[in-house]
């Protein structure tokens, strides 16, 4: 199972995009709303989430994908359920994966120490211990990071690499013509 979790103010690009391309993928994705089933993203886009953070679980849990937005982002780092999914997740090798602002939560955890990671400009300082690359999508072993929402698409292909393998990722990408 990988939840999105989405927040108040959440990009909406970055979870919307992630997830429709991982469905693609016929990946189990499910969007997580929190704290309530029924979230606004910071462009307006209202979006029902498939579970509320009450309802989430870790069984079966695998990956955990933080989008980005403000304040978003925020919202996702104030919430015990989504650092409790996140400590799971690095506690038990799962992967871990955040675009634009939300790598910010896992440098405020420690999650970043000794990894590469990238963010959306000016939250460099944010990534606590990281090695901060300039490239759109950042892989370091079960974290993938991404700078903002132009790179969704690249983002969420690189995640389908890292669960199902560059061949699908490739023909995914070329069906999408991107």
């Amino acid at each position: 199972m990988i939840y999105v979790f989405l927040a108040p103010g959440f990009e909406e690009i970055e979870a919307v995009a992630v997830v429709d391309i991982l469905r693609r993928a016929h990946l189990q994705v499910m969007t997580v709303g929190v704290p309530d089933r029924v979230v606004r993203g910071s462009h307006g886009m209202v979006i029902a989430a498939d579970l509320t953070a009450e309802e989430a679980g870790t069984d079966g849990l695998e990956m955990v994908i933080l989008p980005g937005g403000m304040p978003g982002t925020l919202n996702l780092e104030h919430s015990q359920t989504v650092r409790a999914m996140i400590r799971f997740c690095a506690e038990n090798n799962k992967k871990i994966c955040a675009i634009c602002a939300a790598p910010s939560v896992l440098g405020h955890m420690g999650l970043l120490r000794g990894k590469k990671a990238t963010c959306f400009p000016g939250f460099e300082n944010e990534l606590e211990g990281a090695e901060f690359v300039r490239t759109p999508v950042c892989r370091d072993g079960d974290l993938i990071t991404a700078n903002g929402p132009g790179s969704a698409i690249p983002f969420a292909l690189e995640i389908v690499a890292e669960l199902c393998g560059k061949a699908q990722a490739d023909a995914l990408r070329a069906g999408m013509q991107c």
